[in-house]
């Protein structure tokens, strides 16, 4: 039995998408285990799939700090981790890498990844597809999921070429509707 380790409450399954996650009914905290935040994240966008929230990855855009919370699963001492620049503060076990969110935090994780896919410039955008096309064959996931991951980011990659370039998008429709396709 896993307990919240704000309010000691019992913590209760509750499925995100196919992810079944465990939730404080009382205040509404959400309890990951390993992996579980990433799939989590996966199943409730599909634009999201390629971009990483892994909480060591980028050591440059966090900082630790010891809390006075226990992990529901081991019992060790959290750390909280400020991602990036956003204001969310992640409560991480370093022991079975499980991880806490208090209430709304992972909407707001949700909020700031998708804010960060539109607001990308096609260059940015030429450079993640680059790093993905690497993972299609060093990357951790399966071949197929580096794929579909690089996949979307191209798609991706297209949309902000027409949004930064709107005369592009003018000639190309011009074009077609003097050619069209027989």
């Amino acid at each position: 039995m896993k307990i919240c380790p704000k309010c000691e409450k019992e913590l209760k399954p509750k499925l995100i998408g196919t992810v079944e996650v465990d939730e404080c009914e009382n205040c509404q905290g959400i309890w990951f285990d390993k992996g579980e935040l990433r799939q989590a994240k996966d199943v409730t966008d599909s634009d999201l799939h390629w971009m990483d929230f892994e909480i060591w990855k980028h050591e440059d855009k966090f900082k630790a700090k010891e809390t006075k919370i226990n992990c529901p699963v081991c019992k060790t001492k959290t750390v909280a981790i400020d991602y990036g620049s956003t204001s969310i503060e992640v409560d991480y076990c370093p022991s079975c890498q499980g991880i806490w969110l208090d209430e709304d935090e992972f909407k707001k994780i949700i909020e700031a990844l998708e804010n960060d896919l539109v607001s990308k410039s096609f260059s940015e955008y030429i450079k993640d597809s680059i790093e993905e096309a690497k993972e299609i064959i060093l990357g951790p996931e399966s071949f197929i999921s580096e794929w579909k991951d690089f996949m979307t980011i191209l798609r991706m990659m297209h949309y902000r070429m027409f949004i930064e370039n709107p005369k592009l998008l003018k000639t190309i429709a011009a074009v077609q509707k003097a050619n069209p396709l027989q």
